[in-house]
């Protein structure tokens, strides 16, 4: 069960240090379930003085802790040239299921994840959130889930770690504007959106 760990942040415009005991006695992790409750959004607690900041972005113990994966075999970077690229929503089949846990590593992203569990409570809902470069934080997608972003600046980079390497048989995907699933991305004049992605199925034709 995920716990939501209550560390406060220190002031970014501040440049005084968390009290050391604050500092050896937490996870310096904030770790946040989203309106779909295993949907986890982990953001990070940050040590600060006149250099700038040092802070933890991952730690093994506490992820097990957490009830969370901690073995990502599989990391990946995505580039984007341009603003308002779209890409997703994607998912491998089982066995060979992912967990994803993505941050934005330069600009920003709205990301997404899609429930397509059958037979859970929340299938077809989706969860979206802002992800920086500036923010750091990370997005804890489990298995079952479709993900996707639009990019929200140019250059835009996202780094993903999966629990499971790509098997491209297992390949799936659902169309980003399926009206079932009604997400309401951020507005655009123009996307850019790949081929194979445009031919994606809806949800309820998987």
């Amino acid at each position: 069960m995920i716990e939501e760990v209550l560390v406060k942040a220190p002031d970014p415009a501040s440049h005084e240090i968390p009290n050391a005991d604050a500092w050896s006695g937490s996870s310096t992790m904030l770790f946040r379930p989203l309106d779909i409750a295993e949907i986890v959004l982990i953001e990070l607690e940050r040590k600060q003085d006149e250099r700038g900041f040092f802070s933890r972005m991952f730690c093994r113990d506490i992820f097990v802790e957490q009830g969370l994966c901690a073995d990502y075999p599989q990391w990946n970077v995505s580039f984007n040239h341009h603003r308002d690229t779209l890409r997703g929503l994607h998912f491998q089949a089982r066995p060979h299921e992912e967990i994803k846990l993505v941050s934005c590593t330069r600009g920003a992203i709205f990301d997404v994840a899609v429930d397509v569990r059958p037979g859970s409570p929340s299938f077809g809902k989706w969860v979206g959130i802002e992800l920086s470069a500036d923010s750091r934080a990370s997005l804890y997608i489990p298995t079952g889930f479709a993900h996707g972003y639009q990019t929200l600046t140019d250059d835009a980079e996202v780094r993903y770690c999966v629990s499971h390497r790509y098997h491209p048989e297992a390949e799936r995907g659902v169309r980003w504007d399926d009206p079932d699933l009604a997400i309401s991305w951020p507005k655009a004049s123009q996307r850019v959106i790949s081929k194979r992605d445009q031919a994606l199925p809806r949800l309820r034709d998987l």
